[in-house]
């Protein structure tokens, strides 16, 4: 797919439709119904049945479309994390996922600390599993040492656009922006010092990406928006949807559980107390992660699809200037 002329227009085409059964065919038989259920600038989803199966097909715009490479790895190296991959073309960025039924926010309305303690703690353990697995699926790269350096790239970009250009950073929240950069540094040096592996960032981890198979087990999907990364940024969405579910305040003690359950998968390289020491600087950190997202979406979006959506990556790199989603560490024990 090129980034230069490519559109989401594409998916309405007849070619493309085209494209897709052929896939769909050599993958599970010619399908009997393909309905699209999500159509967006950055993705579109179809809900597809054959042979008395149901499954989704998904093909993302040019700057996601590490999806079925990615997806591919981790069936290999943790299929008991990710829904059943049942086929994959890397070159044309088209996958096909297993229908495991409603996802943990509509099956149970993410309303349980539980379930979100489980979500944290299983998305950690897929990380782990993945570290060697996805160093060389040229994923973004986001490490803290790069931190400071790309927040200080990005205000300098969005700021510069034009007047009226729905990408464009406010003049003032670039100021207050470039003021922090010294604080940007300091999150770094504080994650760079627990000295983690850069992993998988899913970077959109909330309960609608996540079902629960018949097992019991979880499994994660909707991995268009990945990254890699230091690990404990990942809790940012995470956090920030289950602190919005379950109406708790940032210092409820809630989160800290619900983090906890994926610091533990890695304390046994870091002290569990210096893992939440840094947590905090972490999440900021993750922020960085959602701006690189919408970065790559933003880049092959129409103008009016710009008009819409152009002011995500502005937005979210606005909120480096609010606190982390949780407060300050209960004691531990």
């Amino acid at each position: 797919m090129s980034t230069g002329t490519w559109t989401s227009a594409v998916w309405a085409t007849e070619e493309f439709r085209a494209e897709l059964c052929a896939f769909l065919s050599a993958a599970v038989g010619v399908p009997d119904h393909v309905e699209v259920v999500a159509h967006r600038p950055w993705s579109a989803v179809w809900r597809v049945r054959a042979a008395g199966r149901s499954s989704y097909a998904k093909q993302n715009c040019p700057g996601q479309a590490h999806e079925p490479r990615l997806m591919t790895v981790l069936a290999r190296v943790a299929p008991e994390r990710v829904v059943p991959v049942l086929a994959a073309d890397a070159d044309r960025d088209l996958l096909l996922t297993a229908d495991l039924g409603p996802t943990v926010h509509a099956r149970e309305g993410a309303a349980n600390p539980a379930t979100w303690a489980r979500i944290a703690a299983d998305a950690a353990l897929l990380q782990r599993r993945a570290v060697d697995a996805v160093a060389d699926l040229g994923l973004t790269v986001l490490a803290p040492a790069d931190a400071t350096t790309y927040v200080a790239d990005a205000v300098g970009r969005l700021a510069a656009l034009a007047p009226g250009d729905p990408r464009r950073l406010a003049p003032e929240v670039a100021v207050l922006l470039e003021a922090l950069l010294p604080t940007v540094e300091r999150w770094a040096d504080e994650v760079e010092d627990l000295d983690l592996p850069l992993t998988l960032l899913h970077n959109d981890l909330h309960a609608g990406n996540v079902v629960r198979a018949p097992d019991g087990g979880l499994r994660f999907f909707d991995f268009g928006d990945a990254v890699l990364g230091a690990p404990l940024a990942g809790l940012l969405v995470p956090l920030a949807t289950a602190r919005q579910a379950l109406d708790l305040p940032a210092d409820d003690p809630a989160l800290w559980r619900i983090a906890d359950a994926a610091l533990e998968v890695w304390s046994d390289l870091v002290p569990l107390d210096a893992l939440r020491a840094a947590l905090p600087a972490a999440l900021q950190l993750g922020r960085l992660a959602r701006v690189e997202s919408w970065r790559r979406c933003v880049a092959t979006m129409t103008p009016d699809e710009r008009a819409d959506l152009g002011s995500a990556p502005a937005a979210w790199l606005a909120t480096l200037l609010d606190p982390a989603p949780l407060g300050r560490a209960a004691p531990l024990g």
